[in-house]
């Protein structure tokens, strides 16, 4: 009945034109979500008086909340499980609730409303959670709301790490089940889908990064799965299944594990196509995944290419700001007097003034290019003060300002404490990884090919308080590209004959 209901949706969502992901998740993703939640907790759900709570902040038909108790009961058939669920969509809520009414649960636990916008659980905690929510949904419907709690509640609310880009509310979630990780000895484990934006979009000091961040470093993150693609009935883009925890096991600590389960030896095709779904995870793949996972196995073996592990400050970095000395040079020719004309600090000065001021440009400036500012600006106040001109400094600093151009040969341009001007336009940043010296990669990097380049040290993170910005990112192509090397020439050759013979062919047949 399941899989008759999703096909149904599929159907209607196609029609609808709705959002990629926003309906269900197919089970056999739903299965490899909870057997990873649940790969090394065997021995902790056995026996006898164990309650266990399970939460899915947008749990649709309630498909992965009756996936979990399932797999709960097939290892002790006297466990207890609590469901525990929210939902926005009406029709979803009503087929969710009626079921757990029929299955013996209580119905009262599945809400209805917006989860980011009224926490209808609010004073619990979970022992699991899971979920798939919406992918590139914005939210900006309801921005205020969460603006708001942001400001207000800062870090002793749910979304105190950051905010990322209206455009997108993944990371809102996964920040929401954060806040009902439980404290105690057993704590909580968190399993949630989402598609490659979280794990890199945004620069350093940005709401995604400062998110990515919060999370690496309380070391909550414990594993990251990358998923096929054509997994899902109405999306065929790339997913990837997060597992957090705030009781990793001490092998765990410090480390993040990066499965690549993506190629063709996790994936068989379907016999028949449903929507954008035209791959499924079978059984025995599920199984290898997750032995990956709770063995973290990792290296030169096996499942070298498939699984890595990384130290948390491997996916970290420091934005350090690059400056380059400003180099200028200066003429009072004709298109540069003209170009004075129109900027509105010589605009705002009266007639009389500004006809003056263009006279001593034109008659007594000589055409010759300076390189040097300070010998320009020496010139262009004797020139003025011979015409009688008395001008604030900031319609002087516009004037030569539109009378210079950037030079390489020019001298290098210096402020009023004799330090050297930074040229904006020649600004730059460079990421240095956590784990070294922002000096020792500035020596080696940059200063053999840029020697007159220099750190603008003000430029601080705002936590630790040293030079540069922080952020994080998880590329996952970066640890697991697979070189292909193009094909030789003589067969591109080949090919390229082959179509112009074709196409020759049809122009035959047409011209006769």
């Amino acid at each position: 009945m399941g899989y008759l209901f999703e096909d149904l949706i599929r159907r209607f969502s196609e029609i609808s034109n709705e959002t990629a992901g926003e309906h269900f998740t197919p089970r056999e993703v739903i299965r490899l979500i909870v057997d990873l939640l649940l790969a090394n907790d065997e021995a902790a759900l056995t026996g006898t008086g164990i309650i266990r709570t399970v939460y899915d902040p947008a749990c649709g038909t309630g498909g992965m909340l009756a996936i979990t108790e399932e797999r709960m009961k097939a290892l002790n058939p006297k466990i207890r499980v609590e469901l525990y669920g929210q939902e926005l969509n009406g029709e979803s809520f009503g087929i969710c609730k009626s079921d757990m009414l029929v299955t013996g649960h209580d119905p009262e636990q599945i809400a209805f409303g917006n989860t980011l916008t009224s926490d209808a659980h609010r004073s619990k905690a979970f022992h699991y959670m899971l979920s798939n929510p919406p992918y590139g949904v914005d939210w900006k419907k309801y921005q205020d709301l969460i603006k708001d709690e942001a400001q207000t509640l800062g870090k002793e609310g749910r979304f105190g790490a950051g905010l990322p880009r209206v455009s997108d509310g993944q990371l809102l979630f996964l920040q929401h089940m954060i806040s009902k990780m439980r404290e105690d000895e057993t704590g909580s484990r968190i399993g949630i889908v989402m598609n490659g934006s979280p794990l890199f979009t945004g620069g350093a000091g940005s709401g995604e990064s400062e998110i990515r961040r919060w999370m690496l470093e309380k070391d909550w993150v414990e594993a990251i799965v990358a998923l096929p693609t054509d997994l899902f009935y109405n999306t065929g883009i790339q997913t990837y299944v997060w597992l957090l925890t705030n009781r990793k096991p001490k092998a765990r600590r410090g480390k993040v594990q990066l499965i690549d389960a993506s190629s063709e030896r996790f994936w068989k095709p379907v016999r028949k196509s449903l929507g954008s779904k035209r791959r499924e995870i079978p059984e025995d793949a599920r199984k290898e995944i997750v032995r990956i996972y709770a063995r973290m196995l990792n290296g030169n073996g096996e499942y070298g290419e498939f699984s890595k592990i990384f130290d948390v400050a491997e996916f970290g970095h420091r934005e350090i700001r690059v400056e380059r000395p400003l180099r200028l040079s200066f003429a009072a020719i004709a298109e540069r007097i003209a170009l004075v004309k129109l900027e509105k600090a010589f605009l705002k000065l009266d007639a009389a003034e500004q006809d003056a001021i263009i006279v001593c440009l034109e008659s007594k400036m000589p055409t010759t290019v300076y390189r040097n500012r300070d010998n320009f600006e020496k010139v262009l106040t004797k020139a003025m003060k011979s015409s009688g001109i008395k001008t604030s400094p900031p319609v002087k600093k516009v004037i030569l300002s539109t009378l210079s151009e950037r030079d390489k040969a020019g001298d290098v341009c210096h402020d009023s404490a004799g330090k050297p001007e930074p040229d904006i336009e020649l600004r730059d940043s460079e990421l240095v990884p956590l784990k070294e010296e922002w000096g020792d990669y500035f020596a080696r990097e940059v200063t053999p090919f840029v020697p007159d380049a220099w750190v603008d040290e003000t430029y601080r993170d705002e936590k630790d308080g040293k030079v540069g910005r922080v952020g994080y990112e998880i590329n996952f192509n970066r640890y697991f590209y697979k070189y292909v090397p193009p094909r030789p020439l003589n067969l591109i050759n080949k090919d390229l004959k082959r179509l112009e013979e074709e196409i020759a062919a049809l122009l035959n047949e047409v011209a006769g």
